[in-house]
């Protein structure tokens, strides 16, 4: 069996991967311990973000006319690939989060929604609040002035009522 034919399924496993992903960061995991790499999978895999080792020849192949074709840029070394499809910030905030305890964590660079991002800018995304907590500090924000309304009217009705 030649070579190609060895290496085609896994490209095709990154590209379907990367297919509709919103976010893709990679990341040097080189000196991380076993027990930090477990966390940090444990904590992406809760959040719904895939996280893989690849060789970089093939994630080069896979990304190759992609929006994440910029990444190629960052394939030295030990290469790891965390990516989303639902939540644009998730990888780099949870990356970038552990990796202020684990220093052997470092950043590369990631695509979020198409555009390509450098280390510190992977670092600017993690501070953005997820798309649930931007929906529920919106609602909560909408909510209040109503709840504060219904509170006065409701004062006023009681002050009427004890006037009667």
């Amino acid at each position: 069996m030649a070579k190609v034919e060895l290496k085609q399924p896994i490209v095709e496993e990154i590209s379907g991967l990367l297919d509709g992903a919103k976010a893709a960061v990679v990341v040097d995991y080189r000196g991380l311990t076993v027990e930090e790499d477990t966390r940090l999978r444990k904590e992406l895999r809760e959040a719904g973000v895939v996280y893989k080792v690849y060789k970089n020849t093939m994630i080069n192949f896979a990304i190759k006319g992609t929006d994440f074709e910029s990444l190629s840029a960052h394939l030295e070394g030990p290469t790891a690939i965390a990516v989303s499809k639902d939540d644009a910030t998730a990888p780099a905030r949870i990356l970038y989060n552990f990796s202020k305890t684990a220093e052997a964590l470092e950043l590369k660079g990631g695509v979020v929604d198409g555009t390509y991002y450098d280390e510190n800018g992977i670092k600017v995304i993690a501070t953005i609040p997820s798309r649930e907590e931007l929906l529920s500090k919106l609602l909560g924000s909408i909510q209040s002035p109503i709840t504060n309304f219904a509170r006065v009217i409701k004062q006023v009705a009681e002050k009427q009522e004890a006037n009667a």
